[in-house]
């Protein structure tokens, strides 16, 4: 009686293992709009209604979708029914223009020659809105944006440009380029002021944000994602609208990385401010 229970419970637990293997993650999917934006999505794709979806924001496409990191709060809304999004930064991947250098380097190379790529960028993010909606993919009333340091700084800045995105969590997010060693010699361009996240705390008055940012950060400076939050706190009360943003400094002695449960920590903010899937 004994080995037949032991070999029950055996089979039970073999079954449970087998269980997880037989439920692969989900692949990133490539694909375009009809004017030839390429884009991905990542998360249960078989649904009859539209979904909620989280933009997430990095590098390029497959490295942020790929990645758990780089999803953080993905991760757990896509468990709740969320999709996750996501398209290539300026200067990453199909977004590289040959002679210029990749990534930050590439957007200071753009900053001095007075190219305006956050609204390059703005703009084909929109357009990617614009088709997962009209497929009814996405459901335009559920719109939250995310993003990991540069990714942050451009999450902030869909958030401004596209009303759409009802809230946007900013993981140590660049709030200010000219702070950044690869803006040196830029960072008195005007692009670069323009740029600047404090100073367009006004655009984010009375929005959702979420921030969260190690204590110990001076790749993008903690000081400057504490001004930030403040600014947008400030600008709020001065249009008596009310404050929504929440902000997270939490100890990390590793300096420009995520403190430890963060990523559950943005996900229920953002499942609370948007709510469940329908």
């Amino acid at each position: 009686m004994k080995q037949l229970l032991i070999t029950t419970i055996a089979a039970v637990l073999l079954v449970g293992v087998v269980s997880v293997i037989a439920e692969p993650e989900p692949k990133v999917l490539l694909m375009h709009t009809p004017d030839g934006i390429e884009f991905g999505i990542w998360g249960n794709t078989k649904r009859e209604q539209p979904a909620p979806t989280l933009i997430v924001l990095a590098t390029t496409i497959e490295n942020t979708l790929n990645s758990a990191y780089y999803r953080h709060c993905g991760n757990q809304l896509a468990k709740r029914g969320y999709l996750c999004i996501s398209i290539n930064l300026p200067c990453h991947g199909d977004q590289r223009v040959d002679g210029e250098p990749e990534g930050l380097p590439g957007w200071s190379h753009r900053a001095a020659r007075g190219s305006d790529f956050v609204a390059e960028f703005n703009n084909r993010l929109s357009k990617v809105l614009d088709h997962l909606v009209k497929q009814g993919i996405s459901d335009p009333e559920k719109i939250a944006a995310c993003g990991t340091s540069r990714g942050g700084f451009l999450a902030l800045h869909a958030a401004i440009y596209d009303p759409r995105v009802k809230c946007v969590a900013g993981f140590a997010p660049v709030t200010d380029l000219s702070v950044l060693r690869e803006f040196k010699s830029t960072s008195e361009c005007q692009l670069v002021r323009e740029f600047n996240l404090i100073n367009r705390a006004k655009d984010l008055a009375g929005r959702k944000v979420w921030i969260v940012i190690g204590d110990q950060d001076k790749r993008v400076g903690t000081d400057h994602a504490v001004q930030l939050a403040r600014e947008i706190s400030k600008e709020s009360r001065k249009l008596k609208l009310p404050s929504r943003v929440t902000l997270h400094v939490l100890p990390e002695p590793r300096g420009h990385t995520i403190p430890d449960g963060a990523d559950r920590m943005a996900a229920d903010w953002i499942f609370q401010e948007i709510g469940p899937d329908q």
